[in-house]
């Protein structure tokens, strides 16, 4: 007899109807059902957001701070600019960035902050794809002429501060005097607000022309680093080897896998555990399906002694309750995918409702650093939670379907 047959799944759908005197079993069979699907459906939605979160905070960290970043030993470029345009000419390279860093004190109004000024070329801060693309207000033209700066939305925000406005920076380095050195002020006009997204980069971020970044922080003309962007962060390893060939020994190259160390392991560390601790629901819906699977069998004694008598095998028998308990397991879990799926694909608009019902603030951005809640599925993660989900369900069966295959008609049929 052909395994899995016609007449076994009939057997089976009719034990999946309950009756009236069975609704206590169906009971469980409907917890069991739900609880696949709600553990299905979180897990999905959790691993979804943990990678979302994880790959949109890189995108963007990455795209303002570059995939490499190349340092003088001695802290001072023989010749950064014609360094810069040859690395600019390797494979896979978009771009490479002379760029100056440095902390100041930003004051405007009532506000006062500390904030992080880069400078570059303004051909490059137009080619940035992260912040020329992120502009809310003005733009780079001729912001080397007029003396500008850019800042982020947040902060624009927090100063109320327009384009046109004058910003004030405090260097901390400034002209020597008998009573020692003195913080140098400038005054900056607005020419540009942007937002990408990090409250970072918007609320602490600004910045200028490189070279007026160098009269400001009075570094050397050849000081700083170059940071390069390439098509692909995870061609790191495969550029390596023409970067450092096209440097030289005088320099270093830092990639962004050293800089991010401990955030990129950390996400991972917290995706990880919520995958264990989650999991913990499929299994307790597993026992359910393992708990009424057991109270049908002892229902349906009577039945499977009829059917044995009948020349039932008990192959089929256990292949009947396998299909039973199994059906729920399977159903279960493509409702949880299905919730899990239209649950990730409107998450931010469920946040914003939520925020709407509760008052309460759900991922601010402030802690979390993104101003929307990602989610972004990747199919080797479902096809794993799929794949445990399944499992523990068809395992779950076994044991209920084990004994109402080796229950004996003459037991069953004794006290009838």
């Amino acid at each position: 007899m052909k395994a899995f047959n016609a007449l076994e799944w009939q057997i089976a759908g009719r034990y999946l109807r309950a009756r009236r005197r069975e609704s206590f079993i169906s009971v469980i069979s409907a917890i069991s059902f739900l609880g696949i699907m709600l553990g299905v459906g979180t897990l999905i939605v959790v691993m979804a957001v943990m990678s979302g979160f994880r790959a949109d905070l890189l995108d963007r960290i990455l795209g303002v701070n570059g995939h490499a970043e190349i340092r003088a030993y001695s802290g001072q470029f023989s010749d950064r600019q014609s360094l810069s345009d040859a690395l600019q000419t390797i494979d896979g390279v978009v771009l490479a960035t002379p760029m100056v860093e440095g902390q100041a004190m930003f004051s405007s109004g009532n506000t006062i902050r500390g904030v992080l000024v880069r400078g570059m070329p303004e051909d490059k801060l137009k080619l940035m794809p992260s912040l020329a693309n992120a502009i809310e207000a003005g733009g780079f033209q001729n912001i080397s002429e007029k003396k500008g700066v850019a800042i982020g939305a947040r902060l624009a925000a927090q100063a109320n501060l327009k384009i046109g406005d004058k910003l004030s920076l405090i260097a901390p380095r400034g002209a020597v005097t008998p009573f020692g050195v003195a913080p140098r002020v400038r005054q900056f006009p607005v020419v540009a607000i942007f937002r990408i997204g990090m409250s970072e980069f918007d609320t602490n971020f600004i910045f200028m022309p490189i070279a007026q970044a160098e009269q400001f922080f009075s570094t050397l003309p050849q000081a700083g680093r170059i940071d390069v962007t390439l098509t692909d962060p995870d061609m790191i390893d495969a550029r390596l080897g023409d970067l450092q060939a096209a440097i030289g020994p005088d320099h270093y190259i830092a990639d962004w896998r050293q800089r991010n160390q401990t955030l990129s392991g950390a996400l991972e560390v917290e995706r990880n555990v919520m995958f264990l601790i989650l999991t913990m629901i499929l299994l307790v819906a597993s026992l359910n399906i393992v708990s009424g699977m057991v109270m049908l069998v002892r229902d349906k004694g009577r039945d499977i002694a009829v059917l044995r008598s009948m020349g039932a095998t008990r192959g089929m028998i256990m292949r009947v309750f396998f299909i039973t308990g199994a059906s729920i397991g399977v159903v279960g879990t493509l409702a949880g995918l299905g919730l899990g799926t239209l649950f990730c694909a409107y998450i931010e608009e469920i946040r914003q409702m939520l925020i709407y019902l509760t008052g309460a603030e759900l991922f601010p951005a402030q802690v979390y650093f993104l101003e929307e809640m990602p989610a972004r599925m990747i199919a080797s993660d479902v096809v794993q939670v799929l794949a445990i989900a399944l499992g523990l369900s068809f395992i779950s069966t076994l044991y209920p379907a084990y004994r109402a295959a080796s229950l004996q008609p003459v037991e069953a049929l004794r006290y009838e």
